[in-house]
């Protein structure tokens, strides 16, 4: 019976084709990666026995970690302006962190296991402040100065077990992508979740709450220590590829990743705490000696404290998992001058590449950048109204000067202020022609003309500006208008210069205003002078 059961199974070949076949009648049939593998590499057994080693030579390799809390903050200091005690305590916490990674995976390379009785708490961060302050931007450029993979997603697209939204433990797998498929680097990577304050219950709700309290239970265990399977179990492509492997022999390498040394960032701009806080500072002060709280200053958010952020709504051993608390300040105009002046991300050097991209060298004037300040303070969403003000002041001069006589722009504050009415002046320059710009393209159409169809050509100073005067009126180029109303230039030129001999041509504006009349009375006439010649040569 046995013996029948094997015949009527198929082997791994007939079953990997019958999977795919699967794949591609849902539309799947493309090649599935696997997390913990790179696309194209061998599995450890046909590395052979050192491949296990390899991989923790190469995450050992990128994971040298060897800096200071003031090397990391300098460095921050590059691309995100003021936030400096943001920016000391997420510095501080990050090398307490890897430090302790390191020197336990030191231990545990010299002893083959990690010790026991090291005990060690996670510094996981929760940064609080306002949307716009450069909350993303610290974390992303710290991932990217100590070399370790990042992951950023929004809390609001989980869900407790994956039903209604996302799966936690995939923020865990989505390292392991990062890592090129390294489980052992992935292990010392950074999972940041920002809008983490949409997940504090309401504390009343009734039934089964899968998108808030429920998230913070689960991601309780991935902020400690806990193995998240490489695959997700609700894969049904992962799961089949899986079983596709151990069907030819393949050993799958590390199932597991360990979340022990992954440090976990959350951050919120928790719109409402200030109210749980000033409730709580208010409840001591009474009578008319009660000092007065700013709901708006770092102060307040500052004295929050843990039974603060549980009455928010989250749950004690959620926030217990998040010891070092990070607070952003809100930005004021001087600061968003000063992001725009000194920042290495700064808007205005995007703008100014944008705008040389169509040759217009742009300059923005302290003026400008004080006008552009204050209106993005006023958006009240922090450096992300900065492309806001600016996308609206200068979105028509970018549609309207590309292609004119434009080659220099101020932007100052009469322009901020007053912009329909310096474009207006703008666009009268823009019609000017730019006699010397308009002759170099012209005698860049004339060469490429004669290094195409060996004939010499010249276009007069007059024709010259007629095509300048077109290329200021439609927006283009005097190069781009040749090349269209001369297209058949070359086969008139040629039978005169068959009938003629003539090998040089002058294009004068009769040319460039009807080019097919030009070039059709000259091929007759060159037939006419070529009866004269031959009649002539006959006579004599």
């Amino acid at each position: 019976m046995s013996d029948k059961k094997d015949k009527d199974l198929p082997d791994p070949d007939e079953l990997q084709k019958m999977i795919h076949d699967m794949f591609d009648k849902l539309g799947g049939g493309a090649a599935i990666p696997l997390p913990g593998f790179a696309e194209g590499e061998s599995t450890t057994e046909d590395k052979g026995s050192e491949g296990t080693s390899m991989d923790i030579d190469r995450a050992d390799a990128i994971f040298d970690f060897n800096y200071k809390p003031r090397e990391i903050k300098s460095y921050l200091d590059r691309f995100v302006i003021r936030q400096d005690e943001a920016k000391k305590a997420l510095s501080i916490a990050v090398c307490d962190h890897y430090n302790h990674a390191k020197y336990m995976r030191g231990l545990e390379r010299e002893h083959g296991k990690l010790p026991e009785g090291i005990e060690y708490q996670k510094q996981n961060v929760i940064v609080v402040g306002p949307t716009g302050v450069g909350k993303t931007y610290l974390i992303k450029h710290i991932a990217e100065m100590i070399g370790v993979p990042f992951v950023k997603a929004d809390a609001t697209k989980f869900s407790e077990t994956g039903y209604v939204g996302g799966d936690v433990d995939d923020l865990v797998r989505e390292l392991i992508q990062k890592a090129d498929g390294d489980v052992e680097l992935a292990e010392y990577g950074i999972v940041y979740i920002d809008e983490i304050d949409k997940l504090a219950g309401s504390g009343g709700s009734m039934g089964r709450d899968v998108s808030g309290r429920g998230v913070q239970t689960t991601l309780l265990k991935l902020m400690e220590e806990t193995e998240v399977a490489t695959r997700n179990p609700n894969d049904m492509k992962g799961q089949m590829m899986a079983m596709m492997d151990f069907q030819k022999g393949k050993e799958a390498g590390k199932d597991t990743i360990n979340t022990r040394h992954i440090l976990f960032i959350v951050s919120g701009a928790f719109s409402g705490l200030e109210k749980v806080i000033e409730r709580r500072l208010r409840s001591g002060q009474i009578g008319f000696g009660a000092e007065v709280v700013d709901p708006n200053s770092v102060e307040l958010f500052n004295a929050a404290s843990t039974q603060d952020y549980i009455d928010f709504g989250f749950e004690a051993e959620f926030i217990g998992r998040l010891p070092v608390r990070v607070i952003c300040d809100k930005l004021e105009a001087e600061d968003f001058v000063n992001i725009m002046k000194n920042s290495e991300g700064s808007l205005l050097k995007q703008y100014q590449r944008e705008f040389a991209a169509y040759g217009i060298q742009a300059k923005f004037e302290d003026s400008a950048i004080k006008c552009i300040a204050e209106r993005a303070e006023a958006e009240n969403t922090g450096a992300r109204a900065l492309m806001t003000v600016c996308e609206g002041v200068l979105r028509d001069f970018k549609f309207e000067l590309p292609g004119t006589a434009v080659s220099e722009l101020s932007i100052d504050a009469e322009l901020i202020d007053q912009s329909e009415k310096v474009l207006a002046k703008y666009r009268e320059i823009g019609q000017r022609v730019d006699v010397l710009k308009a002759r170099e393209e012209a005698d860049l159409y004339c060469r490429e003309f004669h290094e195409m169809h060996d004939i010499q050509i010249e276009l007069t100073d007059e024709a010259v500006n007629q095509l300048g005067a077109e290329a200021a009126l439609e927006a283009r180029s005097v190069l781009q208008i040749s090349q269209q109303r001369f297209k058949d230039l070359q086969f008139g030129l040629k039978l005169i210069q068959k009938n003629t001999g003539q090998g040089e041509f002058e294009l004068g504006v009769n040319a460039v205003e009807d080019a097919d009349k030009f070039l059709s009375e000259r091929v007759v006439q060159s037939y006419t002078d070529a009866a004269a010649a031959k009649l002539a040569a006959d006579k004599d």
